[in-house]
């Protein structure tokens, strides 16, 4: 099932993007090295809760995972690439890290992701895949409007990434998300242009471009059978925002309030 969202949601919406993407703006600034992975994922409850919010993830049990989640939000460093769960791990100078989180707000969910390089940059080619994936997420957010094609949101996703030299992985993208975070329709990041749903004013999309350096096969962390990993133990990125189509274009929930003042 497809939700679309009332205008009503959709301003609700904006509210629990502003908090995902101030949680985030926050804890980049705080992630230094030494920083324990865990205290992280204390410090982003204890935001969620002064917020008035509520993690997506706590409970979140998928047939994918291990049973419940059981933290506030993925950390996933250097080779981890997605649903990386917090563990008892210090942060190094030069570490790949990508912060995943999602909050629900007054009912309505918001998702978003960044990576960021800890410390000093010690390999150009991490700059270069974070910034491929902004870019294709940019992409795809300019392409979003009433009447387009999902397919064209993962062409150019698949456009920006391909080009930069990347493998794409389709099995894990982006998603519909509104009062529950994973919801349809999937969004894939390859797809055909002119192909798929409709998109629709009140419509809440997360898109989430990723890649890892050299491969496009992951594995299952066994140690925790949630986080998943690159199949070589190359690094990998992510970058996700929550958009929701509008009767113009598309919005951006989850950037945080210094960079919304901006835009």
């Amino acid at each position: 099932m497809i939700e679309i969202l009332t205008p009503a949601e959709v301003d609700r919406a904006r509210v629990a993007g502003r908090v995902v993407g101030d949680i985030l703006d926050a804890l980049r600034a705080r992630c230094r090295v030494g920083t324990n992975l865990l205290e992280i994922d204390r410090q982003a409850k204890e935001m969620i809760h002064d917020a008035g919010a509520v993690s997506c993830y706590v409970d979140y049990a998928p047939s994918f995972g291990s049973g419940p989640f059981g933290h506030h939000i993925c950390t996933a460093v250097n080779d981890a690439v997605l649903h990386g769960m917090p563990r008892d791990y210090r942060l190094r100078d030069g570490d790949l890290l990508t912060l995943d989180l999602a909050v629900t707000k007054d009912g309505i969910a918001a998702d978003a992701a960044i990576s960021f390089v800890v410390g000093s940059l010690r390999d150009p080619g991490d700059a270069a895949m974070i910034a491929a994936t902004e870019q294709a997420l940019a992409a795809a957010i300019a392409v979003a409007a009433p009447e387009v094609r999902l397919g064209d949101l993962s062409h150019e996703i698949e456009r920006v990434l391909s080009s930069a030299g990347y493998l794409i992985n389709t099995e894990f993208g982006g998603h519909g998300i509104g009062s529950t975070m994973h919801q349809d329709p999937h969004v894939a990041n390859a797809g055909r242009p002119g192909r798929g749903y409709r998109l629709r004013p009140g419509l809440l999309l997360a898109l989430e471009p990723w890649v890892m350096e050299d491969t496009d096969r992951l594995i299952t962390d066994p140690d925790d059978g949630w986080t998943l990993r690159s199949a070589t133990g190359a690094r990998a990125a992510h970058s996700e925002h929550t958009i929701a189509i509008t009767d113009d274009g598309a919005e951006i929930l989850t950037l945080p309030a210094r960079l919304a003042a901006r835009s």
